[in-house]
């Protein structure tokens, strides 16, 4: 060995981007291995390397009947491997070479769960597309892959980072586009006050390739959190949409009043009102009637992404919808419910105040029963008998002064009777 080794060792490291140190003792490992395939080699022996002369010494000891080195270390350096001894030298290490590559990759990827990496997309199929990240290879599955987006080949994106795993083949890095922490992470690139901690994302609520809302706040009373995400003019949030593919993207304050939150996330959409029951986690919002299908959204999406983005179960109701309900809460009902009669397995009414549980037909006939007597209470107005005799007898005194009128009229024709006595 010679300085010619020590200029390969030092060109090796250099394209490798590792440290020569880290060669010298994977160099140390081949020769050892080069030793023991030499004959009468003995069974413990190790090598050790001077940098700066590049010589080497191999190092032995005897072995007791447990298999453990003892006794005073002697050398046995040979002076000639042999051809067997090169070329066991030769494999171990390219090898050795290659797996300290790899875990260099590794190591340089491990810890970046959660990064934000660009790639050149090199193949797609129907399983995966491959990203070239540079010196590894990133896996975009495509669960991963936003709908309807097909990249070409050569071309450049940004992924977020899942996860990174170790094969015998070198680290596998998955990366996603569809995570809502790639919105975060293409923020801290585009808006330097998200980077230096001035502003915040709060929240974030994403269906990739569609719409994603997110919530900022500002820790600086004199930046507007919204304002710095969005740019002049919008080109800081345009920049972003136009590496999601069109992604729109609502940006809104975020409060720690939840009824001003929830207000704020269905934006564009204008809330009259929001009811918040903290016991079934429920934001019930009232809007406009012309503001109801804006703040639904197409196919309920903006309620949706609006609930996600606040942790709220949002029910929204129109004007007209909550007056109707107010109105029916009003009216005073009979309290009380319908069970199941656990004897006979038919439908019964249980009265709120106890008492012995009603058929239907019992409860029906009462219900007749009471109406019945609101009928009565509400009938037409009852003449007196008195007043009604005196009408009677007058309508009687009348009657007697036409018969006799009609008899005087008969006795008065007798041509009439006999005629009628002819018919007869």
């Amino acid at each position: 060995m010679n300085s010619e080794m020590k200029e390969a060792i030092n060109a090796i490291a250099a394209d490798k981007g590792m440290k020569p140190d880290v060669l010298y003792a994977v160099l140390a490992d081949a020769l050892e291995s080069a030793y023991k395939k030499m004959p009468e080699a003995y069974e413990y022996a190790l090598v050790t390397i001077d940098p700066d002369t590049m010589e080497y010494r191999v190092i032995a000891q005897e072995l007791d009947d447990e298999g453990e080195p003892y006794g005073e270390e002697f050398e046995v350096t040979p002076d000639n491997f042999g051809r067997i001894a090169a070329l066991a030298f030769k494999q171990v290490l390219v090898q050795g070479i290659r797996e300290e590559e790899r875990e260099q990759k590794y190591e340089e990827y491990a810890g970046r769960e959660g990064d934000i990496v660009t790639g050149i997309i090199q193949q797609s199929d129907s399983r995966y597309t491959l990203l070239d990240l540079g010196r590894v290879e990133a896996l975009l599955p495509r669960a991963e892959q936003v709908p309807n987006e097909r990249p070409d080949s050569n071309t450049r994106i940004k992924a977020y980072i899942v996860e990174v795993r170790k094969t015998a083949k070198g680290p596998q890095i998955v990366v996603s586009r569809t995570h809502p922490g790639l919105i975060k992470r293409l923020f801290e690139l585009e808006v330097p006050e998200i980077a230096d901690g001035i502003v915040e994302i709060r929240s974030c609520a994403r269906e990739p390739g569609h719409r994603t809302k997110i919530a900022v706040w500002s820790n600086d009373p004199n930046v507007d959190p919204v304002g710095a995400c969005v740019g002049a003019s919008g080109a800081r949030v345009r920049m972003i949409v136009n590496e999601l593919r069109g992604e729109k993207i609502d940006i809104v304050p975020f409060s720690e009043e939840p009824e001003e939150f929830v207000s704020k996330a269905l934006s564009p959409a204008k809330v009259k009102e929001v009811r918040i029951d903290m016991d079934t986690g429920t934001a019930d919002v009232i809007v406009p009637d012309y503001q109801l299908s804006l703040a639904i959204g197409k196919e309920g999406q903006n309620a949706r992404l609006s609930a996600r983005l606040t942790g709220w179960r949002i029910d929204i109701k129109s004007e007209t919808q909550q007056a109707e309900e107010d109105a029916y809460e009003s009216v005073d009902w009979a309290e009380g419910e319908w069970v199941v009669d656990p004897e006979t397995g038919e439908q019964v009414w249980q009265p709120a105040e106890g008492g012995p549980a009603l058929s239907a037909e019992e409860w029906e006939a009462t219900s007749e029963g009471d109406l019945g007597e609101e009928s009565a209470d509400d009938g037409g107005e009852v003449i007196p008998e008195g007043d009604l005799g005196e009408e009677s007898a007058d309508d009687s005194d009348k009657l007697d002064d036409y018969t006799e009128e009609n008899s005087d009229i008969a006795e008065d024709s007798p041509e009439e009777d006999g005629l009628k006595d002819t018919n007869g």
